[in-house]
């Protein structure tokens, strides 16, 4: 059987390394071909770009890598298109996989699509893109079936790898003594994973760390550095604040960072699911780009109330928000010391985030890879192995 996958960014990645291991146990001499990073590599797959390439956000941000995407999309479409794989599965980044799945399922090719587009929040319309170009999709989170289902469109719920490959046992006051920080109050603090989240919270961040700081002597912070080449950013941005002495950074570990918290600030994203699944109370915030914020606000764009996935997961929200203009540090300072001074909030937070954890954790490797099986030999679209 061959696959061909593209993935995007390093989150896509390790979607696609899991799948390709789960397809490769049901049928050992699967093959893999497309855009991956290092996971997905170092799981079988032939690389023909990567997929970092495809790491852009935003409404505005993204235009200048416009031609170029559109290059290697129409490369991928007429690669494909000559030599057909089994099926295809296009990993996230819907604005790309999106236009090549229809492409190819023109073409007579199965398509799926991995992890649903967030029609939930905005761009609703994209449902019927959607329809056109996915023979599948497969869905991390419960509600987006039942949206799916509604709309006519095939839809797998596999449940959040996340959920599935985190550790259960995690004992904070060992994470706390491995950082040196035994005895302390901790939180950690996650700025984001690309350049343009660290410039715009990170300063905010910080001053917020320096207001709570003043009132308690024995706070301490940690912040995983999500990349090296943040690295010099940050360390400006705490010294800036003058909390040098306040601050302990690691390089990369964020589970780590979070384990050791008894509250986590974070950039909504990624790290606010990874927060609730370590059963960590919370504080999120999150800024685009002033021009892409005032289209979305100008547009109606944004459809959801809530925009941590946690706060979507739970029957109430569980996660104090703050947005664009409202991230300031008194704001965020105030948020953070709520959560702290109150342990029977917290210990309640950590109970329903436990039973979240369970409603996820549904070995989705193992689904998705037999969604993708059965899609690609119900459909009779086998191409032996040359």
């Amino acid at each position: 059987m061959r696959i061909a996958l593209v993935a995007g960014e390093a989150s896509g990645d390790l979607l696609g390394a899991g799948l390709i291991r789960a397809v490769r146990e049901k049928i050992p001499g699967a093959q893999f071909q497309g855009v991956a990073g290092p996971a997905m590599i170092a799981a079988g797959c032939e690389r023909l770009a990567d997929s970092e390439s495809l790491a852009v956000m935003g409404l505005i941000e993204p235009l200048a890598e416009i031609p170029k995407l559109l290059r290697l999309r129409r490369a991928l479409t007429r690669r494909w298109q000559a030599s057909p794989p089994d099926v295809f599965v296009g990993i996230d980044a819907p604005d790309f996989n999106l236009g090549l799945e229809k492409a190819l399922r023109k073409s007579g090719i199965p398509t799926v699509h991995y992890v649903c587009p967030s029609i939930w929040a905005w761009r609703a319309g994209r449902i019927k893109t959607i329809r056109k170009a996915a023979d599948r999709v497969l869905c991390i989170l419960p509600f987006e079936k039942k949206i799916l289902d509604a709309q006519g469109v095939d839809a797998v719920f596999v449940g959040h790898p996340k959920a599935d490959h985190l550790a259960t046992d995690i004992d904070a006051e060992s994470a706390r003594r491995i950082l040196d920080l035994d005895g302390r109050t901790v939180i950690a603090v996650l700025p984001g994973s690309r350049k343009s989240e660290v410039t715009r919270l990170g300063p905010v961040f910080v001053a917020a760390a320096a207001i709570l700081a003043q009132s308690d002597e024995q706070l301490r912070f940690v912040t995983p550095v999500a990349a090296p080449r943040l690295r010099p950013l940050i360390e400006a941005q705490i010294a800036a604040a003058g909390m040098r002495d306040r601050f302990t950074l690691i390089d990369g570990d964020s589970i780590e960072a979070m384990s050791a918290a008894h509250v986590v600030l974070l950039a909504s994203g990624t790290a606010a699911l990874e927060s609730a699944l370590l059963c960590k109370p919370m504080v999120a915030a999150y800024r685009v780009a002033e021009i892409t914020a005032r289209i979305l606000d100008i547009f109606g764009l944004v459809k959801t109330p809530y925009f941590t996935l946690p706060n979507l997961l739970t029957e109430e929200p569980l996660v104090p928000e703050l947005i664009q203009w409202a991230v300031t540090p008194d704001a965020v300072a105030a948020a953070v010391q709520a959560m702290l001074a109150d342990p029977e909030r917290r210990a309640a937070i950590a109970g329903r985030f436990a039973k979240l954890r369970v409603e996820l954790a549904l070995d989705a490797d193992r689904r998705a890879a037999d969604a993708v099986i059965d899609l690609a030999t119900r459909t009779g679209q086998h191409h032996p192995t040359p």
